[in-house]
């Protein structure tokens, strides 16, 4: 920036004494304004960049996770999860690396294997589901993770049961079905849903968030 003295201005003051007075312009010299300094952003920490979650990844409630299939490149993600149990509704086996990383985080598996189908030809064993659904709502096996082939079909009838206990309307049971499924959502799961008897499990007590009755 640079100070020009030159300009004046005169004034008459009643007679003829003329005041001047100089006025100061600051000129400024475009060339003198650097952009404003760049923050450079915090680094990102190694390990961060390893936290890939299944497919599928959702929280369904308190202590509650649903997903696809896990598999080695998600160990250091559900490590963050603190998990207890991992239900399975496939019948896949493990492999050796997912069945030592259970192993060496005390993670007890419950292995329902029921069949992958496709219309129209699905059967959802009903005591598959209600078997799965007792071991979901001990909350002793909290934080838990429910996983199927893609966290779509068998995954969402499972979370389905689990809200219509927690008294869900059947058009949010759907719409939730709906979102995780996409252009694969089934009618026949549909149809599971909304015909489950839930009695058999009204005495279990639901102590997680959704519970409120």
């Amino acid at each position: 920036m640079k100070i020009d003295h030159n300009s004046t201005t005169s004034a008459t003051n009643g007679g003829d004494t003329t005041i001047c007075r100089t006025i100061e312009v600051a000129v400024f010299d475009r060339g003198d304004l650097s952009p404003p300094p760049v923050v450079a952003s915090p680094p990102v920490v190694g390990d961060e960049l390893n936290l890939i979650p299944p497919l599928n990844f959702a929280m369904v409630d308190n202590g509650i996770f649903r997903s696809g299939f896990p598999d080695s490149a998600n160990f250091s993600f559900l490590q963050t999860l603190g998990l207890r149990s991992i239900i399975c509704l496939c019948p896949e086996p493990y492999s050796e690396a997912t069945m030592e990383f259970l192993k060496d985080g005390g993670i007890r598996l419950y292995k329902f294997g029921i069949e992958g189908y496709k219309e129209p030809f699905v059967n959802i064993p009903e005591d598959t589901i209600r078997e799965a659904l007792k071991v979901l709502l001990d909350t002793r096996n909290h934080p838990v993770l429910i996983h199927c082939k893609r966290g779509k079909h068998r995954t969402g009838c499972l979370v389905g049961c689990l809200r219509k206990l927690q008294k869900w309307c059947l058009s949010s049971i759907f719409d939730e079905y709906q979102r995780f499924a996409a252009a694969k959502a089934r009618v026949s799961d549909q149809r599971f849903m909304e015909l489950f008897d839930v009695s058999t499990l009204k005495h279990i007590p639901m102590s997680f968030s959704c519970s409120k009755r």
